[in-house]
């Protein structure tokens, strides 16, 4: 068996719910607000990733919209090096923080948390950008 290394693979969603996006609170390392997401499994495509961790972490049925940027700088993640597919949703029924997440809420661009995990800052400052100009984020 060839034994491969490669970055793992990960989903984040952005999932616009109640005139705003949600955010969920981290239980675990590394703490913080981050964008409702997790790691794809084995056998399991971007889309049922993506629709599976919005439900676990948030209660939302989702409605995936598009597929709309891939982030890969290698420091994005302080544990090891992730690769993420973002997804655009629209999130039905009750808001509840579960499984990794302490809680969720709703934020707006004006209105977001100081304490944000990851690239997710990046991520949700490109996704308002792209609502407004039309314009995804450039390919490095």
């Amino acid at each position: 068996m060839i034994e491969l290394e490669t970055p793992l693979l990960t989903v984040d969603i952005v999932i616009r719910y109640r005139g705003g996006i949600v955010l969920i609170e981290r239980k675990n390392a590394p703490y913080g607000w981050a964008l409702p997401g997790g790691f794809v499994d084995i056998g399991e495509s971007l889309e049922d990733a993506a629709i599976r961790e919005s439900k676990e972490e948030t209660c939302l049925d989702t409605r995936l919209i598009e597929q709309f940027h891939a982030y890969s700088d290698p420091r994005r993640d302080s544990r090891f090096h992730t690769v993420s597919v973002v997804f655009i949703a629209d999130g039905n029924g009750i808001l509840q923080g579960k499984d990794d997440a302490k809680r969720a809420d709703i934020f707006s661009e004006k209105k977001l948390p100081d304490d944000i995990a990851f690239d997710h800052r990046q991520i949700i400052a490109d996704y308002f950008h792209y609502t407004k100009s039309g314009k995804r984020p450039a390919c490095a």
